[in-house]
């Protein structure tokens, strides 16, 4: 098993040296690096794009000829056989082709199984999109791809060649739908292609393993291993969230004389009859054996963690934070993904033309959020808001006062102001205790003393007085805004008769998928 593993917990506080496989930083600093792109990008790089086009279009043209008389129906229902298998090789020769031709070098190590040892073939680390050189190298398996892929005219006819998985997006039941499809084909005795996997579901710096998305290993039968290695002087290739562009990567890797890329193919892991019960051990012990071949840590923490770390940084809170820890949940809801004209923010920003509250119970929280009552993370979020734990409801509006500031904030100073914005630059007392625990993890008797500061009058403060009180006692919130860093999460509404504190989910209960 891998000996190092990094999580971002509860008590973990967001930071510049904490470990982000999201990020990769890439200039030429020396002058013969300038000069050899410079000559490469004016002499070779035309040669290789032409050379390159040529063989995509030869590729186009095989799989049209391939797929010529066979319907989409008939892709998905049963494997490709006869002279159309034969095109595939041709397929793979040219598209390795392709990659030589750009000064890709393909290193291959091990053996690659075949499909009655090896159903799948599970890819890591995932680095670039450059990692599509795998399909090649392994006989052209099958892939997880969306439908919108393959509407394309061009790369579309050689995506559908691989008699690929699809995933619909607008499908609530693409996910089920889509292991379904996977338990079937590999478990057919029907010679389907392998199918190719990338566990990670998205691509990092290959600093670390983060977790595998336990999906491809619901099918409970043995894996191949395969290794992804970029060994070069210059990192050209890596293409995560924070970083260079496509582009920008595809330019610097084709004017290098030439790219190593390492595949490996490691022994077939065979599940253990615990494993075959439990997706999630697999998908662990899988990414274990992964990690040591590679020599990397694993980290248990997925894209969308590092996102929340990363914004916890830039508002200056730690991941103790309740406003984090509301963000947290929100991600693993997928609810952060969803653009802003569709989200309850938006749709409901006219209830706060007025004051009064907006109670909803679980039920209503869910529908309002479009997301599973069942869900973990949302029961979580729900408690979170609850002002007692013998009510049903929650004031919903306070629910999207986060939202609206998370979205919103760029700055620790942001996250005030914006609060006393939206409600009109002013809250009675009750109000402001809660955005003060909300966003600084402060109990109630503590922001009771800071209101009687800012203010005289007993149940509203306004903006101004907060201003001033920053300008008169910059130390002072200076010292709020270090508060949550010394502090464990609670409850938003600990001032509450409630007083119970948030549990913060654990890693036993996170939901990636």
């Amino acid at each position: 098993m891998s000996e190092t593993k990094l999580l971002i917990g509860s008590d973990m506080i967001a930071s510049k040296d904490m470990l982000n496989p999201f990020v990769h930083h890439l200039e030429l600093t020396s002058t013969y690096d300038k000069f050899k792109t410079a000559f490469f990008t004016i002499v070779v790089l035309p040669v290789r794009i032409v050379a390159i086009l040529i063989l995509l279009f030869i590729a186009w043209l095989l799989a049209t000829i391939g797929l010529t008389g066979v319907s989409q129906t008939e892709l998905s229902e049963r494997p490709l056989t006869g002279w159309r298998r034969y095109i595939r090789r041709w397929i793979c020769f040219v598209g390795r082709s392709a990659y030589l031709a750009g000064g890709m070098n393909m290193v291959i190590k091990g053996v690659k199984a075949s499909r009655r040892e090896a159903p799948l073939l599970v890819i890591a680390p995932h680095s670039t999109f450059l990692d599509s050189c795998i399909s090649y190298v392994t006989g052209f398996p099958s892939i997880i791809a969306r439908i919108e892929d393959g509407l394309s005219p061009w790369v579309g006819r050689v995506i559908n060649f691989t008699q690929p998985v699809y995933v619909r997006r607008d499908d609530p039941e693409s996910r089920h739908n889509t292991i379904q499809e996977i338990i079937r084909r590999v478990k057919s005795d029907q010679d389907w292609p392998q199918i190719l996997i990338f566990p990670e579901g998205t691509c990092t710096n290959r600093s670390c393993l983060i977790t595998f998305k336990p999906g491809a290993f619901y099918p409970a039968v043995p894996v191949q291993p395969v290794l992804l290695r970029y060994p070069n002087k210059l990192d050209t290739v890596t293409w995560t969230w924070d970083g260079p562009g496509a582009l920008k990567l595809l330019w610097l890797t084709m004017t290098q004389p030439t790219t190593t890329v390492e595949v490996e193919f490691l022994p077939v892991y065979v599940p253990s009859e615990y494993e075959k019960q439990n997706p999630k051990a697999f998908a662990e012990g899988v990414r274990n054996v992964m990690a040591k071949a590679l020599a990397v840590p694993t980290a248990d923490y997925t894209y969308d963690d590092c996102r929340v770390a990363v914004k916890a940084g830039q508002l200056g809170l730690p991941m103790t934070s309740n406003m984090i820890t509301v963000e947290r949940l929100r991600s693993r809801l997928g609810l952060t993904r969803i653009k802003i004209e569709d989200s309850a923010l938006v749709k409901n920003m006219l209830s706060f033309q007025n004051r009064e509250s907006q109670p909803v119970d679980l039920a209503e929280f869910a529908n309002s959020l479009n997301v599973t009552a069942e869900d973990g993370s949302l029961v979580s979020l729900f408690k979170m808001h609850l002002e007692n734990e013998d009510l049903s409801t929650i004031d919903f509006k306070k629910y999207l006062l986060a939202e609206y500031i998370l979205q919103k904030a760029t700055s620790k100073d942001d996250l005030i102001v914006l609060a006393f914005k939206l409600y009109g630059e002013y809250f009675d007392k009750e109000m402001f205790e809660y955005v003060m625990n909300l966003v600084y993890n402060l109990p109630k008797s503590e922001a009771s003393v800071i209101y009687n500061e800012m203010t005289d009058k007993p149940n509203e403060i306004r903006l101004a007085d907060y201003l001033q009180y920053g300008k008169k006692y910059p130390e002072k919130i200076e010292s709020l805004q270090n508060h949550s860093k010394n502090s464990a999460p609670r409850t938003v509404t600990d001032f509450s008769s409630c007083g119970q504190s948030f549990h913060v989910p654990t890693d036993d209960n996170k939901k990636y998928q």
